[in-house]
C-alpha cells in the first residue's frame, strides 16, 4: 500500500510539474500552426539536407519551452512536411537551450557553462538530425509511370465537402481553429505516449535513490553511466536541472557527470520517448537516445579535462523555486481530463455507445 501511496504522489507530482508546458506547448502549436502556412515549414525544414537541421536547431534554441511542452510543437512541425531529420534535431535543441535557461544557466554557472551547453546542445542536435537524414530518411510513395488515374491525395483534397482544403480547412474563427487543432488534433495523436510516460516516469521517480549525490561521489569512475540511467528517463526542464546540478557539483561530483545531466537530463524523458517512437519510428528513436547519450558523455569528459588542465574550480563557478499553485492544479486537471476523454473515445464501450 505504501508503494501505491509514493506512486500516485509521484505521478501527481510529475503531473503537476508537467501539465501547465504540455498545455502551453500545444496551445503554441495551433497559433503557429495558424500563423505559420505548412508551405514555409516545407520548403525550410521539409529536405533532408543539413540546412533544414541547422535551421531547425537555430529555431529551436531561443524558445523557452521544455522537453514536454516541445512535444507538441515538434509533432505540428512534422505534420507541416518537417523532415525526420529537422524534427529530431528541434526536439533536442530546444528544451535545453531556451532563454530563460540560458540565462539561469550564466546566474548559477557564469559564462563557460553557459556558452558550453548552448554550443554542445547545437552540437549534438544537429549530428542527430543529420544521421536521422541518413539512416531512416523518409520512404517515398510510389507513383505508377503509365497512370491515367491521378494520385489519391489529389482526387480527395477538395472532392467533396470537408476533405483537406476550401472552406473546412478555416472553419470557425481563429480562436476556434487554433484550440480545435491544438487540443484536438495533436493531443489526440500524442494521448497514449503520453499517458504511458507520465505512468513510466512516476515509477522511475520513486525508484531513483535519496542519496544519489553519495553514490556519484562513492562511484566516481561509474558516474557518468548512472547520470545518463537517472538523467534520460527522468522528466527535469532546462531551468531545474540547474539547481540539481548545482547541488551534484558542490557534493563533490566532477563537472561533466553534472554536465551530463544538465544535457541529457532536459533533452528527454519517459514521454517524449514514447512521442518520438509513434511520429518519428524506432529507427530515428534510437538514433536520438544514441546521439543524446553518446554526446552527453563526450562532451561531459571534455569538460573534466578543460577543467583538470587548467587552473579553474569549477566549483567556484557555481553561484548559489517551487510551487504548486492554482494554476498548476488547474492544469493538471484540464490534461488529465482531456487524457481521459480521448482514452475513452478510442475505448469499445465509447463505440459501443455512440453505435445505439
Amino acid at each position: 500500500m505504501e508503494y501505491i501511496n509514493l506512486f500516485i504522489d509521484a505521478l501527481m507530482d510529475l503531473s503537476n510539474a508537467m501539465a501547465i508546458y504540455i498545455l502551453f506547448g500545444l496551445l503554441f502549436a495551433g497559433v503557429l500552426h495558424e500563423l505559420v502556412p505548412e508551405s514555409l515549414v516545407t520548403k525550410h525544414l521539409g529536405k533532408e539536407n543539413i540546412l533544414s537541421v541547422l535551421k531547425s536547431t537555430l529555431f529551436g534554441i531561443p524558445l523557452p519551452v521544455c522537453s514536454c511542452g516541445v512535444i507538441p510543437l515538434a509533432t505540428s512541425i512534422k505534420k507541416s512536411g518537417a523532415s525526420k531529420g529537422a524534427t529530431l534535431s528541434f526536439l533536442i535543441s530546444t528544451p535545453i537551450t531556451g532563454v530563460d535557461s540560458i540565462m539561469a544557466t550564466y546566474g548559477i554557472f557564469g559564462w563557460i557553462f553557459t556558452i558550453y551547453r548552448a554550443v554542445t546542445s547545437m552540437i549534438i542536435a544537429m549530428v542527430a538530425g543529420v544521421l536521422t537524414n541518413i539512416f531512416d530518411r523518409e520512404e517515398a510513395v510510389a507513383t505508377p509511370k503509365f497512370s491515367m488515374q491521378k494520385p489519391k491525395e489529389e482526387q480527395s483534397c477538395c472532392s467533396n465537402a470537408g476533405a483537406c482544403c476550401g472552406s473546412s480547412a478555416k472553419k470557425g474563427n481563429f480562436i476556434q481553429r487554433v484550440f480545435s487543432y491544438a487540443f484536438g488534433t495533436l493531443l489526440k495523436d500524442i494521448t497514449k505516449p503520453l499517458l504511458w510516460g507520465l505512468v513510466l516516469g512516476a515509477l522511475i521517480t520513486i525508484l531513483i535513490p535519496k542519496n544519489l549525490s553519495d553514490i556519484l561521489v562513492e562511484y566516481a569512475w561509474l558516474s557518468y553511466i548512472i547520470v545518463i540511467i537517472i538523467a534520460v528517463p527522468m522528466y527535469v526542464c532546462a531551468t531545474a536541472s540547474l539547481p540539481i546540478a548545482a547541488g551534484l557539483m558542490l557534493s563533490g561530483v566532477s563537472a561533466g557527470a553534472a554536465f551530463v545531466f544538465l544535457s541529457a537530463g532536459p533533452a528527454t524523458n519517459t514521454v517524449t520517448i514514447g512521442v518520438v517512437k509513434k511520429i518519428l519510428g524506432k529507427r530515428s528513436l534510437y538514433i536520438y537516445l544514441g546521439s543524446i547519450v553518446i554526446g552527453s558523455i563526450l562532451f561531459g569528459l571534455l569538460l573534466d579535462y578543460i577543467f583538470t588542465t587548467s587552473d579553474i574550480d569549477p566549483k567556484a563557478l557555481i553561484h548559489l523555486h517551487e510551487s504548486a499553485g492554482i494554476f498548476t492544479l488547474l492544469s493538471s486537471i484540464i490534461l488529465w481530463i482531456l487524457l481521459g476523454w480521448f482514452i475513452f473515445k478510442d475505448s469499445a464501450f465509447y463505440n459501443r455507445f455512440n453505435s445505439i
